[in-house]
């Protein structure tokens, strides 16, 4: 999924402000101006639009789990350069201290039936066999969870 996409959603699930989000990056030791955030919410035909690079949206996502989780002890988390599905999905469960039967709880509230044993395919090294890539549908559909959870109210 393009960051821009899961960013506008993960904005509109938690009821960030412009504020919230520069603060974010702030506590992931990053400073974006109100402006470049505006541009990353409009929609790609939007002639302001501006692709989020996957270094900014993973260091978006680390501001988030120090807001949520607190400063971790010693380093800073790693900032990746390059993300995919499977990391967005990790880093949301460590943010919001998911453990798998929520994770699978979300799945299941969205009509996704999906096992414990899939469930974990998608959080190993994917130099596993058992690796399993997060399709895109897998991530939408666990967005969507995480919408009917905080934000019941526009299901």
């Amino acid at each position: 999924m393009l960051a821009n996409e899961v960013f506008r959603q993960l904005r509109f699930i938690f009821n960030w402000s412009e504020a919230d989000i520069a603060e974010l990056f702030k506590l992931a030791d990053a400073i974006e101006n109100e402006e470049t955030i505006q541009n990353w919410l409009h929609k790609p035909e939007h002639e302001s639009f501006v692709k989020m690079k996957d270094v900014e949206f993973a260091t978006l996502l680390n501001g988030f789990i120090i807001a949520q989780r607190g400063q971790r002890e010693g380093s800073s988390p790693k900032t990746e350069t390059l993300l995919n599905n499977n990391i967005i999905l990790r880093k949301l469960k460590i943010a919001l201290n998911l453990k798998d039967t929520d994770i699978l709880n979300l799945f299941q509230s969205v009509d996704l039936r999906l096992s414990k044993h899939e469930l974990s395919a998608f959080f190993r090294n994917p130099k596993q066999a058992q690796y399993r890539k997060c399709q895109d549908q897998f991530l939408r559909n666990f967005l969507f969870g995480l919408k009917k959870k905080y934000r019941p109210e526009s299901s």
